[in-house]
């Protein structure tokens, strides 16, 4: 299935007609006593031009999103929207911050009439409007629901709809997909590329950056500074380095004996998903080096692929060649000797069916048997059936509102099940007892931090209640601290921090006890790519001392990094395994699709094919076909019909993100 139509090197977004200029910023700064939060930004932004603004956190995004919005004033620097001053512009500027601005005892209708009425919409209008919004995000069905009873993406997109219901000129959105699923994402993408396209000016920050890619241009900030600006495609250039894709059976092996070696030619390792990302200089130098250590090493398989960097390669790049990664500081871990509990075998009778099956093992950390919980007459969660081992790290994924949350809760005892056995460390009767909790770390959906508390205060409590020895408190604190870089700072209050550094801390917390299970309730939300690096390989290094994890996450790319999972939908589990199992499970092949205009191609291609088959990802489109050898030919001549350029075609696997949508998609029709 050869399509390799012309070859391109250098894939850059749509041209957008740059006419109008919307945003004016010169000299911008803001400080905060003697914090400068912004230091001499200049910036402007055409009408109808996608923006997108990425860095690390605290790197002065959400101040400037204010300044913008006209809710805070500038230190110093100019500021204009459509000629106007921003705080004079705010009639026609729409504003989605991090946090949901809804009412959540109102209902999705009263919510809109609310939004409405604060921007004087005309009643003709508002229903008219209303109704586009509501199916543009497929929420129609859910118009006299209270905003409080909504899954988080739907939280979410209400939200947007409620920015939207006014028709602002601009529209600035700060990490607007933040704990929304990949479904969910991909909708709101596709809503504001439509909306770039009919000439709204669009301002978004985000810390998932295959989501930037879709911006026609970005800008990385941080320290408060614009450090480099141009298309993602520019980026990429600029970084003047090659990535090597590198599929090998053990992954930890492999990224420690590149990272160990001394190649001046390779310039940095990163276990992704199921991969290793390797940056080099020179790319066939560079394949040999890799093949040779690799080969040095007696791994049985291994596979090397030539791609581009990506954006998330040029930010982590540019961040540490500032000194801007937190080191990797092992935890403090107390002597075997010191243990507090040990983990005794234990034996559980269960029914299955007409047999009785006996499930005796030490290494069974948690374990579900037709878990069921009613809400009055729905029923959230349905016969969900896993366990998870000492030592694994499991995956229960699924779209918002599917009964992720409702499960952990159940699990952890913080919620009682309507029906079915859980079984939690070996105890089955008594999930809320006093020893069994210190054996177990949550940390939940929400900030399980206090805000008005310091972060040194924060973690003195969480020491006192998961019992940490009191000789030991001081060094668990000490190393929360240093994974956070937040060193000198432990006297802040907590709700001063940025959502990203929230996060870090709540996840020291929730381990600083040594607990030997693991409930992690999308972990890294909000959290920038260096940031995402570091939990993940404190998960890893968690698993590698026995701990059993469980972790949901809607960022599918570190998902791979599960030893198996579980996807649920509508509180159902619809497939189980290992991620490689789950994306050769996949039916049909998936396609990837580079032309020169992505937005156009997916437009087009979703009037002929079911919308969930195509998708852009990052500068490429993903389509899945069932018969690619009767389709793809009729769908490449759809495109070059429309004058549209093709520069490749070739079959590739599914990622995790692809099978997940292909099944939840599939599940529903």
């Amino acid at each position: 299935m050869d399509h390799i139509v012309t070859s391109g090197t250098q894939i850059l977004p749509p041209d957008v007609s740059l006419s109008t200029e919307s945003i004016y910023i010169r000299g911008l700064h803001k400080h905060y006593g003697r914090l400068a939060a912004v230091r001499g930004i200049d910036l402007t932004v055409q009408q109808g031009e996608m923006f997108g603004l990425i860095g690390p956190d605290g790197a002065g995004k959400t101040t400037t999103f204010h300044i913008l919005g006209g809710v805070m004033e500038p230190t110093a620097g100019e500021v204009q929207v459509f000629g106007q001053l921003a705080r004079d512009a705010r009639s026609i500027t729409g504003y989605l911050t991090q946090q949901f601005s809804l009412y959540l005892d109102l209902n999705i209708n009263e919510n809109l009439r609310y939004a409405a009425g604060l921007r004087q919409v005309p009643d003709d209008l508002f229903w008219t409007r209303r109704d586009h919004l509501l199916r543009l995000m497929n929420l129609e069905q859910f118009a006299k629901r209270q905003a409080g009873k909504l899954s988080g993406g739907m939280k979410q997109k209400l939200a947007l709809c409620c920015v939207l219901i006014s028709q602002p000129q601009v529209l600035l959105l700060d990490e607007p997909t933040t704990g929304v699923d990949p479904v969910s994402r991909r909708e709101i993408w596709d809503v504001l590329a439509q909306l770039s396209a009919e000439g709204m000016t669009i301002v978004v920050a985000t810390p998932y950056l295959d989501e930037a890619e879709r911006c026609h241009r970005v800008a990385l900030m941080y320290e408060g500074q614009i450090q480099k600006i141009g298309t993602p495609a520019s980026l990429r250039s600029s970084l003047a380095l090659h990535r090597l894709e590198v599929h090998t059976s053990n992954l930890q092996l492999s990224e420690q004996v590149l990272l160990e070696t001394a190649q001046a030619n390779i310039v940095d390792v990163q276990t992704f998903g199921d991969r290793l990302d390797v940056l080099v200089k020179d790319m066939t130098l560079g394949h040999t080096q890799v093949h040779d250590l690799l080969q040095e090493q007696e791994l049985s398989s291994f596979s090397i692929e030539c791609s581009s960097p990506t954006l998330e390669n040029v930010f982590v790049t540019h961040l540490r060649q500032q000194g801007l990664a937190t080191q990797f500081f092992p935890f403090p871990r107390a002597k075997a000797t010191n243990k507090q509990w040990k983990v005794e075998n234990y034996s559980l009778t269960v029914t299955e069916g007409d047999r009785e099956i006996n499930r005796s093992s030490s290494s069974i950390a948690i374990y579900a048997h037709n878990l069921n919980r009613f809400f009055g007459n729905f029923q959230a969660v349905k016969s969900v059936n896993f366990e998870v081992r000492y030592g694994e790290i499991f995956g229960l994924l699924g779209a918002n509102g599917s009964g992720k949350t409702t499960t952990i809760k159940m699990l952890c005892g913080l919620l009682k099940a309507s029906g079915g056995v859980i079984s939690l460390g070996g105890e089955t009767s008594n999930l809320r007892s006093a020893e069994l909790r210190r054996r177990i770390g949550y940390m939940s959906q929400k900030f399980t931090l206090y805000d008005d508390l310091t972060i040194l205060e924060n973690l003195e409590f969480y020491c006192g209640v998961y019992g940490v020895p009191r000789k030991l408190r001081q060094e668990k604190i000490d190393w929360v601290i240093a994974i956070c870089g937040l060193e000198g700072q432990e006297n802040m209050l907590t709700g001063q921090l940025p959502g990203g550094w929230k996060q870090r801390v709540a996840f020291g917390a929730s381990v600083m006890h040594e607990p030997d299970i693991l409930f992690l309730d999308e972990p890294t939300s909000g959290v920038d790519p260096l940031a995402r690096r570091q939990f993940w390989k404190l998960i890893n290094d968690f698993a590698r001392n026995g701990t059993a994890i469980l972790v949901t996450t809607h960022y599918l790319e570190e998902a791979e990094q599960c030893n198996r999972m579980s996807f649920m939908v509508a509180g159902e589990t619809v497939i189980s395994g290992s991620p490689t199992s789950i994306k050769a499970s996949q039916p049909g092949q998936l396609m990837e699709v580079i032309v020169n205009q992505n937005q156009a191609a997916a437009d087009l291609l979703k009037q002929y094919l079911e919308p969930w088959r195509v998708s852009i990802f990052a500068d490429s489109l993903h389509v899945v076909l069932d018969d690619p050898d009767q389709e793809l030919p009729r769908l490449l001549k759809l495109i070059e019909s429309a004058k549209i350029t093709i520069y490749r075609v070739r079959p590739i696997s599914f990622s995790l993100e692809d099978a997940f949508i292909g099944i939840v998609q599939r599940s529903q029709n």
